[in-house]
């Protein structure tokens, strides 16, 4: 009730300035505090002293060193696209993925409504990952593949903790989100990033921040019929969060994906970690690719 009453896009619009002030006082206090605050662990990051970043965002959305996420290059595996923790993994049947236990939610609505393509995931497999505020915050691909396209959905700023998923019906379909549809050698994918309350803006790679004017409705932006669309390597950087949230990956059925043991929600899980193997079991489906002009 009380997230319901917070003015969610003013309290974002204070932590966007709020994170870019370079009075160096401040911002070193802001990084310092916030190290010990949550136990971040610098020694991982490219740039591992707080005087080295010139505001609080640039520290927040950190590039790693080289080799601090060394991630599985086999052919037939699945890699975490983020750091965090888990929330739900598992199959996606009659429209439907897990919130949290007992919670459900609308695949067609995660993807902007559009029944297409809810219906080329139907069938497969998804996976949750809650990115903590002193995780890493930059988002990488789970398999090679090129765009298709992006869908940017404008919603409310609830908090994505692990509370609010138990409490706060449709969480993920009610929050602004950016889903990106990709082709893979092997079949379909798609890595939806979800906003959550003071979230000051989704980044991708390929356009830089995904912020178009608010209150204009589902933002579809078709790669399709591009002569040369955005194509990225298994955990090649696509996104990246100011300020942290969830990511949800989407596999489709044709790729057979079957998760590693031991995996569960709550497990702590890092970029580049081997979540899943592609397996035979996949079914045939119509890859994304076609004609640009058929959109739901």
């Amino acid at each position: 009730m009380l997230q319901h009453l917070y003015p969610q896009r003013l309290l974002g619009a204070l932590m966007y300035r709020a994170t870019r002030i370079r009075f160096r006082p401040w911002k070193n206090w802001q990084i310092r505090w916030f190290v010990r605050r949550y136990g971040v662990d610098l020694s991982e990051a490219l740039l591992p002293h707080p005087a080295q970043y010139p505001d609080f965002n640039t520290f927040f959305t950190r590039p790693l060193r080289p080799g601090a996420r060394p991630f599985d290059a086999a052919g037939d595996s699945v890699a975490s696209p983020a750091d965090g923790r888990l929330g739900q993994l598992g199959r996606i049947r009659d429209d439907s993925l897990i919130q949290a236990k007992g919670i459900r939610y609308s695949l067609r609505r995660l993807l902007g409504g559009s029944e297409l393509r809810s219906a080329r995931f139907e069938g497969g497999s998804f996976l949750t990952i809650y990115l903590a505020p002193g995780n890493y915050h930059r988002v990488h691909m789970p398999l090679s593949g090129t765009l298709c396209e992006t869908v940017h959905v404008p919603g409310r700023l609830f908090s994505v903790g692990t509370e609010n998923t138990r409490r706060v019906p449709n969480l993920f379909t009610r929050n602004e989100r950016v889903a990106s549809l990709f082709e893979g050698e092997l079949g379909s994918f798609a890595v939806i990033m979800v906003g959550a309350l003071f979230v000051g803006g989704i980044e991708q790679a390929w356009c830089g921040p995904m912020t178009p004017p608010r209150g204009h409705g589902t933002e579809v932006r078709d790669y399709r019929s591009h002569a040369s669309p955005p194509a990225l390597g298994k955990c090649g950087e696509m996104g990246r969060f100011n300020m942290g949230s969830t990511v949800i990956a989407l596999f489709g059925p044709e790729l057979g994906v079957e998760w590693e043991s031991g995996l569960a929600p709550g497990r702590a899980i890092r970029v580049g970690e081997r979540v899943a193997r592609l397996g035979p079991g996949g079914t045939f489906a119509t890859p994304l690719r076609g004609s640009a002009g058929e959109k739901g």
